[in-house]
């Protein structure tokens, strides 16, 4: 039993060697790969998406430090830490007017107004992965999945399964209320207003006395720029 036992262990101990030596084959292999298509990689966001994907399956994160092979070769360290600073400035600049929230295409069309026409092109994904990095910074950068999208939270509000619920109710309209929101999910009044009311109090709402059908809660990430800055002018 005792020898069983050794050998059993000895066969582990060689798989995990062969295993390792396979890993190391496949990262030379991704190097190499990176080395040839670089300028590939900087350039093409679905390129450089694909180039992340195939880092992924090997465990590699070129992501993880900005020195090293990967930030020398492809400086795609610094550019997503980059990335990271321009998304903080927009999400700065639009603050007082959507309450640090905003949806991922609407972020993503001013980032890429704020590089310029002749700036590199960036992607979605390549914001996402941007702001996977930002939450260094604290709890203040996270995303809430919105149907087949992502809702950018860019203020240390903490946002419960309640708020989302409340966020993905008024995704269609960009609005929602009271009586809305108990019709669709069957809450408590008192549960309904400690909702809203913190969503108000932290910015990320706007209340709306004068709608026909009673108060509405507007929330300007999810609505248009000009329904935003026409709610911004008649909101008390």
């Amino acid at each position: 039993m005792r020898r069983r036992g050794v050998g059993a262990g000895a066969i582990a101990k060689k798989k995990l060697e062969e295993m390792s030596k396979q890993l190391e084959t496949f990262r030379g292999h991704l190097e190499q790969f990176a080395s040839k298509h670089k300028q590939d990689i900087r350039k093409s966001p679905q390129f450089r998406m694909q180039f992340q994907n195939m880092c992924a399956a090997i465990g590699v994160d070129p992501l993880a430090s900005g020195k090293g092979f990967w930030s020398e070769m492809l400086g795609v360290g610094d550019f997503y830490y980059e990335l990271g600073v321009q998304i903080v400035e927009v999400c700065l600049a639009l603050r007082h007017r959507n309450g640090g929230l905003m949806m991922l295409d609407e972020l993503h069309k001013r980032v890429l107004k704020s590089r310029g026409k002749l700036a590199q092109d960036v992607s979605q994904d390549d914001l996402i992965r941007a702001i996977k990095k930002l939450k260094v910074l604290g709890n203040g950068f996270s995303m809430i999945q919105m149907g087949g999208s992502y809702l950018v939270q860019s203020v240390p509000a903490e946002l419960n399964m309640d708020h989302t619920t409340v966020l993905q109710l008024a995704e269609e309209n960009g609005y929602t209320s009271a009586a809305e929101v108990k019709a669709a999910l069957k809450w408590e009044p008192e549960r309904i207003d400690h909702i809203l009311t913190y969503l108000l109090r932290e910015g990320l709402a706007w209340l709306d006395i004068q709608a026909t059908d009673g108060p509405q809660y507007w929330f300007p990430a999810l609505c248009s720029q000009d329904a935003a800055l026409e709610l911004n002018e008649t909101s008390p």
